[in-house]
């Protein structure tokens, strides 16, 4: 729109959602599943001390620290993290692309910093859309085989830095599978399964018995604007570029605010 630059934070900020430091991450991973966030923003006493993610919450719960515990007994202080940056309401909004290309969260402070908002990719691209095409923004997509192990997927997220996989069976697209599934999944076996079992448990779960399913994707000449659309209306973060019937790469909120 021609008069971005006029818009303020104020202007596209939503109401913040956090969640006490204190507080389980059993809580922290009901609520960015109820209200579909992420990260949700830590407190300690009202003062924002970082945020927590699912990848954060995925990652505590596969720890060999908490093997032996329920996911409703470890506190959201252990998944601590600090990607967030400020901002302020008067301020224009573009200041909030380059720091929504470095961190996943902006919070927004009145005068007095007390707490009153926050900006995420989702805000941001109900605004401003990237220019060019689904092949300019998209990045690279990364399979997974369904009978895969999910340790071996969680191993794979951690070391290549990688939140989301398709999920094939040879050259079959079946679905996709996250670092959302992954929490989803180890929070479902922490609590329901005794802990002397849970290893076994776990490292016996396959890709297949976590993945989400059917797989939402989109043509490559799907117009940019249309699949930001589709993401903010089913509350997704990412949509798979199909070319010719084969998964070509993959549109992410990151990839598209990388694309601004």
């Amino acid at each position: 729109m021609s008069d971005k630059f006029q818009l303020r934070v104020r202007d596209v900020m939503a109401k913040p959602i956090t969640i006490a430091k204190s507080a389980f991450v059993s809580e922290a991973l009901d609520k960015m599943l109820d209200e579909g966030v992420d990260p949700l923003i830590v407190t300690n006493n009202g003062t924002v001390i970082g945020t927590t993610s699912r990848a954060a919450i995925a990652e505590t719960l596969g720890s060999r620290k908490t093997q032996a515990m329920k996911a409703t007994s470890i506190h959201v202080a252990n998944t601590v993290e600090e990607n967030f940056t400020s901002a302020y309401p008067d301020q224009n909004i573009d200041i909030l692309v380059p720091l929504l290309q470095r961190y996943k969260l902006i919070v927004v402070f009145d005068p007095d910093h007390r707490l009153i908002g926050q900006v995420t990719a989702g805000e941001l691209l109900r605004v401003l859309r990237p220019p060019g095409t689904l092949l300019d923004v998209m990045e690279q997509a990364h399979t997974i085989q369904v009978e895969e192990r999910a340790v071996h997927l969680r191993r794979r997220m951690l070391d290549g830095d990688i939140n989301r996989f398709i999920v094939e069976e040879g050259d079959t697209v079946l679905g996709i599978v996250t670092e959302t599934d992954v929490a989803k999944a180890l929070y479902a076996f922490k609590d329901i399964v005794e802990g002397t079992r849970q290893e076994f448990r776990i490292r016996n779960l396959l890709v297949r018995d976590i993945m989400s399913t059917p797989l939402i994707s989109v043509d490559a000449d799907t117009d940019v604007s249309d699949v930001i659309d589709l993401m903010l209306k089913k509350n997704i973060s990412s949509v798979p570029v199909a070319k010719n019937g084969r998964i070509t790469g993959i549109v992410t909120r990151n990839s598209l605010i990388q694309a601004l």
